[in-house]
């Protein structure tokens, strides 16, 4: 082994005992943290799931803003479109001098046909399309600064409250869906659930997930440490969330909290014991936002980037798509 000068060894650990004074190496997580600060960051979110089981309000709940499509329309109506159209979005939300990016895609027509053969296909294209658009921006040899990220972080996918197996749909779905973007898959309406028939509805769901081979977000291959590990196979235990969402205040005890007024009372959104509404929101947004974001790009956008420059050439996204960049 190697020794410096002082004697101690080349290559080692030098924690605060160690060293002869501060140094401020501290001080990086604020200098980092001032940065996101000035510059925001973007957050992709897709809402998959036939119509009426409350995709919209859900994601208004969830960012506490009119953020849906049907929100910034105020003569939106609901029409069934004979094919899924994917429609998305886009606000800034600030708080506490954090700004984000929030882009919301919903699918309006899907699983909503008699025929729902290959109805997944519109959203695999353009999930792919955007790996495929910050591909040629990355290729560029006069390239942006900072690359605008319209990447899918996250899709939140359906189900409804039906309290047997998944559909045919849903299973052809997530395991296509699940190998290019992280799913997280939810009970929609579980109130409309007992809680016994929401146990045992969310065993049956993992059982097939297991069974079909369905890759659900975090996955294990992708924990990183013992302590992640931990967190996420408490995640994985809970997966589908059994959640519900409304943009409604009711008084309860003297506080007013989100709820949904039922004959037999005021079922709390926020409250655990009432659904896992609560769960799914520190999921997406309070533990592991950052982590989607790094998953979608170490994995699936590094997978689709391999397999596209493995396979030739990649056109460099002029406006006429036609100049060639086959090099990196």
């Amino acid at each position: 082994m190697t020794c410096l000068a002082g004697g101690r060894p080349q290559g080692g650990v030098l924690r605060g005992p160690d060293l002869l004074g501060y140094v401020g190496i501290e001080a990086v997580l604020d200098q980092m943290r001032r940065k996101t600060m000035k510059a925001g960051f973007e957050f992709n979110i897709m809402v998959v799931g036939q119509s009426g089981l409350g995709k919209s309000t859900l994601v208004n709940t969830l960012f506490k803003s009119k953020v849906s499509r049907k929100s910034c329309s105020p003569n939106y109506e609901e029409k069934i479109s004979k094919t899924v159209q994917l429609q998305s979005v886009s606000h800034v939300i600030e708080e506490k001098g954090v700004r984000m990016k929030l882009t919301v895609i919903d699918t309006p027509g899907f699983g909503d046909q008699i025929n729902n053969d290959r109805c997944w296909e519109p959203v695999l294209k353009h999930v792919n399309e955007q790996y495929e658009k910050y591909l040629k921006e990355e290729l560029r040899v006069n390239r942006q600064r900072k690359i605008p990220d319209t990447r899918v972080h996250c899709c939140i996918y359906f189900l409804p409250a039906s309290g047997h197996w998944l559909r045919p749909i849903d299973v052809e779905f997530m395991k296509r869906l699940g190998k290019i973007v992280s799913i997280v898959p939810v009970i929609a309406k579980a109130d409309t659930l007992t809680l016994e028939e929401r146990t045992e509805f969310k065993q049956r769901i993992r059982q097939d997930l297991v069974a079909n081979g369905i890759q659900v977000y975090p996955q294990k291959e992708n924990d990183e440490d013992a302590e992640e590990r931990l967190l996420n196979n408490t995640i994985r235990e809970s997966i589908p969330f059994a959640v519900v969402g409304t943009d409604r205040e009711h008084q309860v005890n003297g506080h007013r909290v989100l709820g949904r007024k039922t004959k037999w009372g005021i079922v709390e959104v926020e409250n655990v014991a009432h659904c896992e509404f609560a769960n799914l929101r520190d999921l997406l947004i309070r533990s592991h936002l950052e982590d989607l974001k790094q998953v979608t790009h170490d994995v699936h956008y590094e997978t689709y980037r391999v397999q596209r420059l493995t396979a030739g050439a990649v056109h460099q996204g002029g406006p006429n798509g036609s100049d060639l960049e086959s090099h990196l």
